[in-house]
């Protein structure tokens, strides 16, 4: 059963929310934005008016129960830098962008309550990591480049506790239809994971990639147990109703932002994940 259930705009992971953890996506109908017409997006980066894009995060922020003002956004350069961020941070980067703060960053952890974390997404795999017992929460964007570079693992070793603790949820992203061609597939086969597991050669320099799986198989690499990973089934490339796809349209849409935050009125219903 997938464990994501739709709200006006946006998708929650249900099950986290009994440990104070509140973990969505956005969907794209229901906004103000041009591009495409009608759409919710969420990035401050892309052909769209300023004012769209904070009136869409008041929405979500009313949606979530969450100021905006609570909200940290990184500038997303597809490496594989991680960061730490507290309560210092909130605001970053939510009202304008700036080149000199958070810059490059495409991974964040926080043991702050009521801080939360977020970034923007159009087929890339959004991946959560929380853990009620330690407090811990982190987001990761890794795309074919930060998934290679194996961005996952490093936002796993900043956790020091038992990684029996830690869990993990890869949010929608692009199904296999996603392609890339023989030199791209040069470096996943330099990962320490079966390539057959999760890519499917379809002709001469056309191999289809599952990058939502490719992660999960990192994550279980590096020590976090099967039954602590959740994989969403829903793919950005295949629901264009629901999502923006990046490949699809070509470049010329809107962009999904993905969001995890911990309660200091957290009631915990234990450690599972």
């Amino acid at each position: 059963m997938e464990a994501f259930v739709q709200y006006p705009h946006h998708l929650s992971y249900e099950p986290a929310k009994a440990d104070g953890i509140n973990l969505g996506f956005t969907t794209r109908q229901g906004g103000q934005s041009a591009y495409p017409k009608g759409a919710f997006n969420m990035a401050r980066y892309i052909d769209d008016e300023m004012s769209n894009v904070t009136q869409h995060q008041q929405i979500l922020a009313r949606e979530i129960g969450i100021p905006r003002e609570q909200w940290v956004f990184p500038i997303q350069t597809h490496g594989h830098q991680v960061v730490e961020v507290t309560a210092n941070d909130r605001g970053k980067n939510i009202d304008v962008l700036s080149d000199d703060v958070l810059y490059g960053v495409d991974g964040m952890y926080t043991h702050d309550s009521d801080t939360v974390l977020t970034m923007c997404y159009a087929d890339c795999v959004p991946i959560y990591f929380y853990s009620p017992k330690h407090h811990f929460i982190g987001l990761v964007h890794a795309g074919w480049r930060g998934t290679v570079q194996q961005i996952a693992y490093e936002l796993i070793r900043q956790f020091p506790h038992d990684l029996s603790d830690l869990c993990v949820v890869i949010g929608p992203a692009t199904s296999n239809s996603y392609e890339i061609n023989d030199d791209i597939l040069a470096h996943f086969k330099q990962l320490p994971i079966a390539i057959t597991d999760y890519i499917e050669t379809r002709g001469d320099n056309r191999h289809g990639i599952d990058l939502k799986r490719a992660n999960e198989l990192l994550c279980m690499h590096y020590g976090i147990p099967q039954a602590n990973i959740y994989t969403t089934l829903h793919a950005t490339s295949e629901e264009l109703e629901r999502f923006f796809s990046y490949r699809v349209e070509c470049g010329k849409t809107g962009r999904m932002l993905a969001f995890i935050s911990q309660s200091s009125e957290r009631e915990l219903n234990g450690d599972d994940c």
